[in-house]
């Protein structure tokens, strides 16, 4: 058995071959045992303010009594969060598991094309979203099948000192437009209502749907990946038994930088550390690298997950270094690769190895991790957790030896049920064998450990969100001036990669800056091209496709040679 695993025999002290995801019945179990377990602990703090697991219990069930006696949302239904790192985020997500919901979690980003789509393919019949992005929601809401909406403001859960954040947002800031949603109810209220209700009663398995995810999968149509119970209560013991090793329960203080609404810091920060009774450092806008940095100074931090762009960021801020890292024991990078140079010296200034993870949306997300006992950066995203065969395969699908480079394989309790009402496109990715196509080009050394060799063959990585080039071309070719369009990803010392754009014109008087404001108005910010050059005629192959690669190798060889 360990020949077929060579891996099992790396794995670091303590941590099984296997988990018994049967513990759970569902995500809500999991839930209603660390607030049984942790009650007088902290769970989550933002903005000097912090609740407790009792709280945090409390107010979930409330949101709950409020979907379910007031709104009579039932079973299956789907809930969309739009909302950054706030107090609010934890409430309506538990609240919504707890009542047996399906949440869909939505990139407060989005520019109103992106959230119809989703709201539209998703079904959801209901909203919870932040004052500053309930514009973009007043555009599109009639389209679509939502019924209830629920706004709320930063600062609404802080007390006194919210009542003057959500003031200064408004009215000295300007960061929140000015919106009429005349049937929305306020969360505050809403949780008033829910407490006139009981918990509902809900009987969950581990077939029944969790989360629609949504990711661009390898086509650019975001498509939600349906995450059952049983996958992310997989996940959670997965990389729980890797972390938990190397965690005190009920000690851990975890930053967590990244949205919740992605999934790396959903399933890591949201829900692993809650199991171990940790307490989540919500940090609402990691982008003012200098304000992150004092929040960092006000805790005792002890784990910090990320993307190599927000680690990069913080050693680039001043202050940074000065910070007290006595406490902490773990950095986590994933969604994108890091880098060794970032990695080297996040261990010259923390003392922490900067440990690299790997995972997708469809495997909820991780896959592979390294040892946390590493001693340094070894370039490898690491080895298959508990429960998961990961494997190279040939173009034709067979297994190559190890060594060989060919496509990375996953196969655990942790891959998605599929994408959803797509069986066209899950095919494409999910055997009936199981096994993922994970469009990721790798190779597995005789230890085990996997390395990336190349990415999905088009796909764009900014700082950590997946750009899809037909998504992004799609949108430019709705420009009249524009008659072709390729797009593809430059290397970038910020973000690892941006979008770039190969443009042929229709209308010879087009210009850079129009293009980039059309783009600005169709696109969230991070698949905004950052440059656009124009071209007479774009490489094609004899049946007329643009060849992107071309482009891509064109970039690589005037960087070789400048």
């Amino acid at each position: 058995m360990s020949n077929e695993r060579p891996w099992l025999a790396h794995y670091p002290k303590g941590v099984p071959a296997q988990i018994d995801a049967n513990q759970y019945s569902s995500v809500a179990a999991v839930l209603e045992e660390a607030f049984e377990r942790f009650r007088q602990r902290p769970a989550f703090a933002s903005f000097g303010k912090t609740l407790s697991y009792a709280e945090i219990d409390a107010q979930s069930r409330q949101f709950a009594g409020y979907l379910t006696g007031t709104l009579k949302l039932g079973k299956g239904d789907r809930l969309a969060i739009m909302m950054p790192n706030v107090l609010q985020y934890p409430i309506a997500l538990f609240g919504a598991l707890r009542a047996g919901l399906v949440v869909v979690n939505t990139n407060p980003m989005y520019t109103a094309r992106e959230l119809k789509h989703q709201l539209e393919d998703s079904g959801a019949k209901a909203i919870v979203v932040l004052d500053n992005f309930a514009s973009t929601l007043q555009q599109v809401v009639a389209e679509t099948g939502v019924k209830h909406i629920i706004t709320t403001g930063i600062g609404d859960l802080l007390g006194a000192k919210g009542v003057l954040i959500n003031f200064a947002l408004k009215h000295v800031k300007k960061m929140v437009p000015p919106y009429q949603l005349p049937q929305a109810v306020r969360f505050r209220d809403a949780l008033a209502q829910g407490a006139k209700h009981p918990l509902p009663s809900v009987q969950l398995n581990h077939d029944d749907i969790a989360f629609l995810q949504y990711t661009g999968g390898t086509t650019g149509v975001a498509k939600g990946a349906m995450l059952t119970h049983g996958n992310m209560v997989a996940n959670m013991m997965q990389a729980g038994a890797w972390i938990g090793q190397n965690a005190k329960q009920g000690e851990e203080v975890i930053i967590t930088a990244l949205p919740l609404y992605h999934i790396f810091s959903l399933t890591a920060n949201g829900l692993v550390f809650m199991r171990l009774g940790g307490l989540n450092w919500l940090i609402t806008n990691p982008r003012d690298m200098p304000g992150f940095v004092k929040e960092l100074a006000k805790s005792k931090f002890t784990a910090l997950t990320g993307v190599n762009t927000l680690f990069n960021g913080l050693l680039n801020t001043p202050g940074f270094a000065e910070l007290d890292f006595s406490r902490l024991h773990l950095t986590l990078g994933g969604g994108m690769a890091v880098q060794r140079a970032v990695a080297e010296r996040w261990q010259k200034v923390t003392g922490v190895t900067l440990v690299e993870a790997y995972g997708l949306t469809e495997t909820s997300p991780a896959a592979c991790i390294n040892p946390l006992d590493n001693t340094e950066y070894n370039g490898s995203i690491g080895l298959p957790i508990p429960s998961t065969d990961v494997a190279i395969w040939s173009e034709e699908g067979q297994p190559l030896p190890l060594g060989e480079v060919g496509e990375l394989m996953v196969h655990g309790p942790q891959v998605m049920k599929g994408y959803w009402q797509r069986p066209d496109e899950t095919a494409k990715v999910l055997g009936a064998d199981g096994w993922l196509h994970t469009g990721d080009v790798a190779r597995m050394d005789e230890n085990g450990f996997v390395y990336i060799v190349d990415r999905k063959k088009d796909m764009i990585l900014v700082s950590g969100f997946n750009v899809y080039p037909n998504e992004v071309e799609d949108v430019v070719m709705l420009h009249p001036g524009v008659a072709e369009v390729a797009a593809v990803g430059v290397p970038d010392e910020h973000s690892g990669e941006v979008v770039k754009l190969f443009v042929v014109r229709k209308d010879p008087n087009l210009t850079v800056e129009e293009l980039k404001k059309f783009c600005h108005d169709n696109l969230t910010g991070y698949k905004r091209p950052k440059m656009i050059e124009f071209r007479d005629a774009l490489p094609k192959t004899n049946v007329g496709k643009i060849l992107r690669r071309e482009l891509r190798d064109e970039k690589k060889v005037a960087a070789a040679q400048s």
